[in-house]
């Protein structure tokens, strides 16, 4: 792909990704499945790599993909709430595995893995003080979330 196509494909994932992100987090009325839109940020990633000069600060690769809802109370995040990493490919599983593996090495440590099925839902930190659940917080734009007052008991 030369550079103008590249440019142009990266500048509509970048609307399409924002457009489905919003209506996903925001709206939550998804109007397409999370494979379709993993696929369309896989290639938006891709293209960025490959041309990184066309990287936007406001790309969904560069930040988390939720707003901060009005009716909540704010909580800012002591350390950011990031987006888990998507891998697709036993490649990639491999890349992830060795890149863990030397991380362990590194710091002598044993790797123990425990794998489960992803299940989407909302993203929350759950504070407790002293043993007493005291707030649930969602993950909002992962610097700034929303206190959810009806998850205290």
């Amino acid at each position: 792909m030369n550079k103008a196509k590249a440019k142009e494909r990266i500048e509509e994932l970048n609307r399409l990704t924002k457009y489905y992100a919003e209506k996903y987090y925001d709206d939550d009325a998804p109007e397409i499945s999370d494979f379709e839109y993993d696929m369309l940020m896989l290639e938006l990633k891709n293209l960025e790599k490959e041309f990184p000069e066309f990287i936007s600060k406001d790309s969904l690769t560069q930040k988390v993909g939720g707003t901060v809802k009005e009716g909540f109370a704010k909580v800012e995040h002591k350390v950011p709430l990031q987006s888990l990493q998507d891998i697709f490919s036993f490649e990639e599983l491999e890349t992830f595995g060795a890149r863990m593996q030397k991380i362990a090495s590194e710091n002598k440590k044993e790797l123990k893995y425990v794998v489960e099925t992803k299940i989407d839902g909302l993203s929350v930190a759950l504070e407790y003080k002293d043993g007493k659940f005291v707030r649930g917080a969602t993950r909002g734009n992962g610097t700034v979330g929303e206190d959810k007052v009806f998850l205290k008991y």
